[in-house]
């Protein structure tokens, strides 16, 4: 077969394909998939847009026109299904060739349809209390039959079957339920029913105190699976209580190709109705109050087998046969609180405790925590935490599991849970990081103060590395947790999370040097997997101009929940109408603010450079590395054994970026351009605390074989120096680092002097080399100078034949 399309081009179809199109659309129909646009896109997602539409457009034909679509479905159509099949092909026919370029079949490929599986649907109810004694709760619950005008969709209900036990504690009574369907018009008229009906089983057993139901659909048992078990039993803590849970699972495996739209509707009506039927026995409780009815005796075994099977028996008594009690002696108990580890949650302690939860979103929860409780066999976290990784990946289950999981096995392999107990900040970081707890908010959450426009990032960095600033900002989330628990206690209400004051006075070109950022970006990534959620609020005020470059760089690496908290106040208006004030009472805003209370935050400031460590210092810190890498580099130059750095460009345009500081010693700096490919000669190799490696070898020739593309920039002890060269060519380009002075004529004339520390020189140093187009969107952050803590201090070099400069700080 073949024909022409839009185009004019030939497009050939094989004969058989028409055929696989009848036999897989049959098969389609046989297992009622999907045949919407919103689920069709997935069912044919193998065929073109094209084809989909075609279909489509043959599917409404057929409903608005002569309605056969219903019963063609219902009854497998083999006559529907040809005719779905020449739709698919005519669509093929017609259309442009080039648009099947990359998905029409060939001819010799089957068309195939690929069905989307569908999941089991689970729902767990946390444990629901009724303050009642297990019998009143029964005599509430009987009310509910044969019907319930409080449950409008509850019609009607027929006993079925009904036993009793020889001394009559277990009384078993299975029912058939009649529900009426509220669904959309034409799914009720594809389905032809107007209700449903269940099957209930009641094994209630008085001597246990316990009532076992157990209920499964009896309408299209076939296509679709409901079971429900629900239970009553006296609560563990208080016989005068009795304790409710439920759980059910919805598995459609057909339904005419709604199944989508089926699994929405059950679900919205079955959670709609969860806590309604917890208000309907409460009024029952009360309508029997009402009447007087306020104890019934427990059962006790009976002398003879009883007389009657009348279900009622028991229940069922008379006002006058029954005892009255003017108040009722039963011990309410002290309230809900924490449950232990393996414990069920009860829907009290999770309103007190971890606020209003919808019923799927407490389901989901419940599921969670019993996963943790059988997978992780030592201690599960908290359950506010817990929600916090649901709340994170918006209930999705799976998603919120492996996320929680992740940060489970991170915790444990790095010792987090002990942090608070096992991490003393150092005396630097106590000094000089602008950070700490003051009161709370109005809402109740614990308030943290960071004065990040007074904090000398660059300085922190170099003097403690990322990882002593990682394992700060941890210990500063972990205590955020605990105080969120104590607040919880102290306001009668859940606090679980806190707000972040950050004031930005200050704030310049010093705050977006590149390492800085980065170091930022990567503490972000690692809060960002492990405390979802903690924040509530985040207030930024004082924000200057060079704010929005900053945020540029730092929101694409937040989460938009996240994002949505924050609130930015430029300049001074953070007190007024619609300021601070909103969120924080005015007797605690801090007097660095024009407040009237002392904050105790510390005031940050310039590290000094006394404070900063080599590589070799950061890398033996007594503690567990969070992180395996770090953004600093040390190396030590000697009198004729310069260190240097290979970095290959591979396009012109591109940007060579450079951060150093001189520890120790004078050092020239020098960038070049090499023709030839050099061959690593690595000192440290001979003594490995040393890292001192030459690329440029002696016989090379400078303007032959490599080429100076900056000037040399001498640097001086102390000072700490930032800059960027803008390359002109493809290839090769070594910086590098040698000491100031004569040098020796060997390398290996070196050797032997290097214990004698007197001429040799120390380092630490960051590269980058950013693609062209990056570059030009990052000027601000390449030609600042981040090293003075005020302004710049030192001199500029700079070569307009390069494209180079170079800032020095002193």
């Amino acid at each position: 077969m073949s024909s022409t399309g839009a185009q004019g081009s030939p497009l050939f179809i094989d004969e058989d394909q028409v055929q696989n199109v009848t036999t897989a659309v049959k098969e389609m129909l046989s297992l009622f998939t999907a045949v919407t646009v919103e689920d069709g896109e997935h069912a044919l997602k193998n065929l073109h847009r094209s084809i989909i539409d075609a279909v489509y457009a043959e599917l409404v034909q057929r409903i608005r026109s002569e309605n056969q679509l219903i019963e063609a479905v219902k009854t497998n159509s083999e006559q529907l299904a040809g005719s779905l099949a020449v739709s698919i092909v005519k669509a093929i026919k017609n259309a442009d060739p080039k648009d099947f370029s990359s998905c029409a079949p060939s001819a010799s490929e089957d068309v195939r349809i690929t069905l989307t599986l569908r999941m089991v649907q689970k729902y767990c109810s946390p444990v629901r209390v009724y303050k009642q004694p297990f019998e009143m709760v029964m005599a509430a619950y009987e009310r509910r039959f044969p019907t319930c005008p409080l449950i409008p969709v509850f019609l009607d209900s027929e006993v079925l079957s009904e036993t009793w036990s020889e001394d009559g504690a277990v009384h078993a009574v299975q029912r058939s339920c009649k529900l009426s369907v509220d669904a959309p018009r034409l799914l009720k008229k594809i389905a032809g029913v107007e209700v449903v009906y269940f099957i209930q089983k009641n094994t209630l057993n008085w001597r246990e105190r316990t009532l076992l139901i157990e209920a499964h659909n009896e309408t299209f048992s076939n296509r679709v699976t409901v079971l429900e078990t629900c239970l009553y039993s006296v609560h563990p803590d208080n016989e005068g209580w009795t304790c409710f849970e439920q759980s059910a699972s919805l598995d459609i495996k057909s339904f005419f190709g709604f199944e989508s739209t089926v699994e929405k509707i059950a679900m919205k009506q079955y959670t709609a109705n969860i806590k309604r039927g917890k208000e309907i026995i409460e009024y029952y409780l009360s309508e029997l109050i009402s009447e007087g009815v306020t104890e019934i005796p427990r059962w006790t075994p009976p002398l003879q087998p009883p007389l009657s099977s009348d279900p009622y028996t028991i229940v069922a008594l008379t006002s006058t046969e029954l005892h009255r009690a003017s108040s009722s002696d039963i011990s309410l108990g002290a309230g809900s609180t924490e449950p232990a580890e393996g414990d069920k949650l009860d829907a009290e302690y999770i309103e007190r405790f971890l606020g209003q939860l919808t019923p799927i979103q407490e389901s989901c929860l419940i599921q969670l925590r019993a996963w943790l409780q059988q997978t992780h066999r030592g201690k599960i976290p908290r359950d506010e935490h817990i929600l916090r990784f649901l709340r994170a990946r918006d209930f999705n289950l799976e998603k919120a599991r492996d996320m929680l999981c992740q940060s489970l096995s991170w915790r444990k392999e790095f010792q987090v849970d002990t942090i608070l107990n096992s991490w003393t900040p150092p005396s630097c970081l106590q000094e000089y990081y602008a950070g700490g707890w003051h009161h709370q908010d109005r809402e109740g959450r614990p308030l943290y103060i960071l004065r990040l426009g007074q904090m000398d990032t660059k300085g922190l960095v170099k003097a403690l590395g990322e990882e002593a600033l990682l394992r700060h900002v941890l210990s500063i989330n972990e205590e955020g947790q605990k105080r969120c628990e104590e607040n919880t206690k102290i306001f009668g209400r859940p606090i679980t999370s806190w707000t972040c004051l950050v004031d930005l006075e200050g704030l310049n070109m010093r705050h977006l040097w590149r390492p800085g950022v980065k170091a930022l970006l990567r503490i972000i990534e690692v809060v960002e997997a492990n405390y979802p959620e903690t924040l509530g609020r985040l207030l930024i005020v004082r924000a200057p101009r060079v704010f929005p470059v900053l945020w540029t760089l730092v929101s694409p690496f937040i989460n938009e929940n996240t994002r949505q908290k924050f609130l930015v106040y430029s300049g001074s208006n953070c007190l007024g109408s619609g300021g601070l004030v909103d969120y924080i009472h005015s007797e605690i805003i801090p007097d660095f603010l024009g407040g009237d209370c002392l904050c105790e935050v510390p005031e940050g400031g310039q590290v000094p450079k006394s404070y900063y460590q080599t590589e070799v210092e950061l890398e033996s810190a007594d503690h567990i590395r969070l992180w395996t890498d770090t953004i600093y580099q040390s190396a030590q130059v000697f009198k004729g054994a310069p260190h240097e750095v290979m970095i290959e460009v591979v396009e012109e345009s591109s940007v060579i970026t450079w951060d150093f500081d001189i520890l120790r010693g004078d050092i020239v700096f020098n960038i070049f351009h090499s023709k030839r490919t050099p061959v690593r000669k690595d000192t440290s190799t001979a003594l490995p605390e040393l890292n001192n490696v030459q690329l440029i070898d002696r016989s090379w020739t400078l303007g032959v074989d490599y080429s100076m593309v900056e000037s040399p920039l001498t640097c001086r002890e102390g000072e700490s120096i930032q800059g960027s060269h803008i390359t002109r060519w493809p290839g090769l380009y070594i910086l590098q680092w040698k000491a100031y002075g004569s040098a020796p004529s060997r390398v290996d004339d070196v050797i032997p002097s290097l214990p004698g520390s007197a001429h040799t020189s120390k380092l630490m140093y960051y590269t980058e080399l950013l693609a062209s187009h990056d570059f030009r969107g990052s000027m601000t952050s390449l030609e600042s100078c981040h090293s003075g803590f005020s302004q710049l201090s030192g001199g500029t070099t700079s070569s307009s034949q390069s494209h180079g400069s170079s800032f020095i700080s002193r």
